[in-house]
């Protein structure tokens, strides 16, 4: 057997999972055709102990004492200053991931003009397009002028170098981390082993000197982040970058943040001079609908701390299939099948003979249960023929026996649909709400058979 064929293994490029031979199939994620040979390089420095050698007494500090507060820097674009808790931390890394063309470059050249043109060294390594598209895209974005140190370079050393040399950097943008590769590894950029070791490196960098690191991250065709899930250990902050290029809003999402809350979200609009915050996202979800059709109904929903109203489109139709067919986009698919069950044999009303389409307006994604009562309002709506009151929200999470179940700060959902000229809300009859403080006319629902009969719907057979 020859050295080479001991020192190689086959790495698994969709869970990292190591083999000793190739399969088609991986032992672990059960993935097809995800197996590539990669050679066994030695570790890093600073991977292992070295046999013999004594380690050095470690320094332990006690639990109680006061914590130094976090020094972030505000980016200027507040929609991300809000996801990331109020800024970036300096010495942090921040991963932001998203499919192609969603904005990720744009999203981040515009933080790293922020940056530099605020007097903060800032450079900005290009490892997709060179620094001619860059300086293109710059222009386009009234951009040029930023004071932004720019280069095109995929060679991790070489980046390091660049980093170590010269007056210490504040910011630095690797766009993408899949680009890399690392000489000490005998493996094609985009794969586990240089992913995993050029993170490493970087992270290790923005620890030593101080400067906040942002990578971008490339996504599978099931939407999840590119290589192996050590990357998403190794960052101080995921961020994911969703959106519907059918649409112009781009919502920006915390997955994990190590400085700040986890389930905030900031609303962007996709426009010619680049993204734009949306100040006001209830507004713009709700700026073009039609509330004369049937099958609308208004969601009170919570991002984090920020109220949303966010239009739930349903449209059910005589199907002519054997097994009707049950599409959704925005919502859980899993989700929608039990609410169907719930309504058929809680209300009598049956959609096993027709096709359910149910949407989400403008491209956001709900992962709320609170939402279960406006999509039951508008699946309802829709199989009757019925259109909703325009003036009408609806919130509270439904269960298997039918109840209406109450959801977390409903004060603050129902003071956004007030603002917004909403006049009546359906919640669940549990729950404490401070009435006086609200002008809406509250209607408390305990069964999802009060609200059948709220809409004056009976039974279909």
């Amino acid at each position: 057997m020859s050295s080479k064929a001991q020192r190689a293994h086959f790495v698994c490029q969709s869970c990292g999972t190591i083999a000793p031979r190739w399969a088609g199939k991986c032992a672990a994620c059960g993935q097809w055709n995800t197996l590539c040979e990669e050679a066994v390089a030695a570790p890093l420095p600073g991977s292992g102990v070295a046999y013999g050698k004594k380690g050095r007494l470690v320094a332990l500090e006690p639990l109680a004492g006061g914590a130094e507060p976090i020094a972030r820097v505000a980016t200027g674009i507040g929609e991300l200053d809000r996801v990331t808790g109020g800024g970036i931390v300096p010495g942090s890394a921040l991963l932001i991931a998203g499919e192609p063309g969603i904005g990720k470059s744009t999203l981040l050249l515009q933080l790293a003009a922020r940056f530099a043109s605020a007097g903060r060294r800032t450079i900005y390594f290009s490892g997709e397009e060179a620094t001619a598209q860059v300086r293109l895209r710059a222009e386009r974005l009234g951009l040029a002028g930023a004071p932004l140190a720019l280069a095109a370079e995929t060679n991790l050393g070489n980046i390091l170098a660049t980093l170590g040399a010269g007056a210490r950097p504040e910011l630095i943008v690797i766009d993408s981390v899949q680009t890399l590769w690392a000489d000490a590894l005998e493996a094609a950029p985009g794969t586990v082993s240089q992913v995993r070791a050029a993170t490493q490196s970087l992270v290790r960098a923005a620890k030593g000197q101080g400067f906040a690191l942002v990578l971008i991250g490339h996504v599978t065709k099931e939407g999840q982040i590119a290589g192996p899930k050590v990357i998403e250990h190794m960052v101080d902050t995921v961020l994911s970058f969703e959106g519907d290029r059918g649409h112009p809003f781009r919502i920006l999402r915390t997955s994990k943040n190590r400085f700040g809350a986890t389930d905030e979200i900031g609303v962007f609009e996709m426009a010619a001079a680049g993204l734009r915050e949306v100040a006001n996202p209830s507004e713009l979800f709700l700026g073009d609908r039609l509330a004369s059709t049937p099958g609308s109904a208004v969601f009170a929903g919570l991002e984090g701390t920020r109220p949303i109203l966010v239009e739930i489109q349903a449209l059910v139709v005589a199907s002519g299939l054997g097994t009707p067919r049950r599409a959704v986009v925005g919502w859980d698919a899993n989700r929608l099948a039990m609410l169907l069950a719930v309504i058929d044999a809680r209300c009598g009303i049956g959609f096993g003979n027709h096709d359910v389409y149910l949407n989400v307006a403008g491209g956001l994604k709900i992962t709320e249960p609170a939402a279960d009562l406006a999509a039951a309002a508008a699946l309802i709506s829709s199989i009757a023929n019925v259109t909703l009151p325009a003036d009408r929200v609806y919130v509270g999470e439904i269960s298997l026996s039918g109840a209406v179940r109450p959801a977390a700060h409903m004060l603050a959902r129902l003071k956004e649909a007030q603002k917004l000229g909403f006049n009546r809300a359906l919640l669940p009859a549990a729950g404490e709400l401070e009435v006086p403080a609200l002008k809406l006319d509250v209607m408390r629902l305990s069964h999802i058979g009060g609200l059948a009969a709220a809409l004056g719907l009976r039974p279909t057979t």
